[in-house]
């Protein structure tokens, strides 16, 4: 998520091999009043608006510096719709704070990023040897103590703390986050627990930000224990806009259409923990199917001819999947000709409790279909203070010498929620 002024400021930033789908796409301009905006509303007016604003205002500057160094960048059209229903005559209308990703994911900016380290002169990257604990005097960090097999190994000099939040602990999530989160599929890295942030607390880091508060996303309910590099991030599952989300009473529990999913996936995970045994499904009809994210080709879904017999499979009982359905079928809009995936098309319900604001869609057209999800957490918000040159605080808010920290690692950026890719903006800048 990065602050432009449309498709014509991106394109340089993209590599040459992404090139053929910029006629098939459209961005329109993403100010940096308005991706503060965002931020803000999404952190409830929390976060720390000294250092949204160097993340903000530095975003288009680290895309380039990040190029510049092998980072290959694209759009993400292909992300959002199938190769075969682009077209020049109407361009697919990306959001214009999620236009951009790496060639291949994950994956690709990690291999980009090891290659430029690789590249350099002077940096040596040591393995299985986890950082263990500061080496500090007062409040002055000199170094860090490594682990190693047999032995204790001691490095002297500045510290960079960059090993993110406690997401893949079960003790600490459970500790900060609460009842069921110990249970929760681990999205990304299962090295995340936490250990240099808890040492940097001990020596006396200012704690700060959201520690009751996370990243959490839905995700297929068969997706893996842990982040698998083997599948990157197909186990995502945001089309839920376009359907409906029910839990294990057949009830709806969250406004599915507030707003695109990038403003509110993160919060929607968290949703789903709450629901008994956190399990949900993503329910869609024959008229929504061609608007579902390509990955969720990677899940079977459970498929009927009716209501009743897909409620059945899916092991929900008492009838009550049907008369969510035809609740909300009756409050659908009459006409839903303008319905558009693209963009918050106000279509919306009208008299019922829990309304869908956008892409109210009647599930009429048969057969349906249910992708079972669960709650899959990425990072953790809470963490320790930094200034405005990444040095990390005290207590006493004064900066430590010899300690700085960037990433998930530090705090006062999100609360409750999450604009998508913001996270990642962060670490870069």
């Amino acid at each position: 998520r990065f602050a432009h002024d449309g498709l014509e400021h991106i394109v340089p930033l993209l590599h040459e091999s992404s090139r053929e789908v910029v006629p098939y796409s459209a961005v329109g301009p993403y100010s940096h009043e308005r991706y503060i905006d965002d931020i803000q509303e999404t952190s409830a007016g929390r976060a720390n608006p000294t250092l949204i604003d160097i993340v903000v205002g530095e975003s288009y500057d680290t895309m380039a510096w990040m190029r510049d160094h092998g980072v290959k960048w694209e759009l993400a059209t292909l992300k959002f719709v199938k190769r075969d229903q682009l077209s020049t005559d109407h361009p697919y209308e990306l959001p214009p704070g999620g236009a951009v990703r790496t060639v291949h994911d994950g994956i690709g900016l990690t291999d980009d990023l090891f290659a430029a380290v690789e590249a350099a002169e002077g940096i040596e990257i040591r393995y299985e040897s986890p950082a263990h604990e500061l080496i500090a005097d007062g409040s002055t960090v000199l170094g860090v103590r490594v682990r190693r097999g047999d032995s204790f190994e001691e490095f002297y000099g500045p510290v960079i703390l960059a090993s993110g939040g406690f997401e893949a602990s079960p003790e600490m999530r459970l500790r900060y986050l609460g009842e069921g989160w110990d249970l929760v599929k681990v999205r990304g890295t299962r090295f995340n627990k936490g250990v240099m942030l808890t040492e940097a607390l001990r020596v006396g880091a200012q704690a700060v930000g959201h520690w009751g508060g996370c990243h959490a996303t839905p995700v297929a309910g068969d997706a893996p224990k842990e982040g698998d590099l083997a599948i990157t991030d197909e186990t995502g599952r945001h089309s839920y806009p376009y359907g409906l989300l029910v839990n294990k009473d057949g009830r709806r529990f969250v406004d599915e259409g507030e707003r695109q999913y990038l403003y509110t996936y993160a919060k929607t995970g968290a949703a789903i923990r709450g629901q008994r045994e956190a399990w949900a499904a993503q329910v869609f009809d024959q008229r929504a199917l061609h608007a579902l994210q390509p990955r969720y080709s990677t899940q079977t879904p459970v498929v009927a001819d009716t209501i009743a017999e897909l409620e059945a499979k899916l092991g929900i009982a008492g009838g009550q999947l049907e008369r969510t359905v035809e609740e909300y079928n009756r409050s659908t809009p009459a006409d839903v000709s303008g319905f558009d995936p693209a963009v918050e098309d106000g279509l919306a319900t009208t008299g019922l409790p829990l309304p869908k604001s956008n892409w109210a869609l009647p599930l009429d057209r048969p057969p349906f279909v249910a992708y079972p999800v669960t709650t899959g957490i990425t990072f953790t918000y809470g963490g320790i203070l930094v200034d405005t040159d990444a040095r990390v605080v005290d207590n006493e808010g004064k900066p430590m010498p010899g300690l700085f920290a960037t990433g998930e690692m530090t705090g006062d950026f999100f609360y409750h929620n999450y604009a998508g890719g913001s996270g990642l903006m962060r670490g870069a800048v």
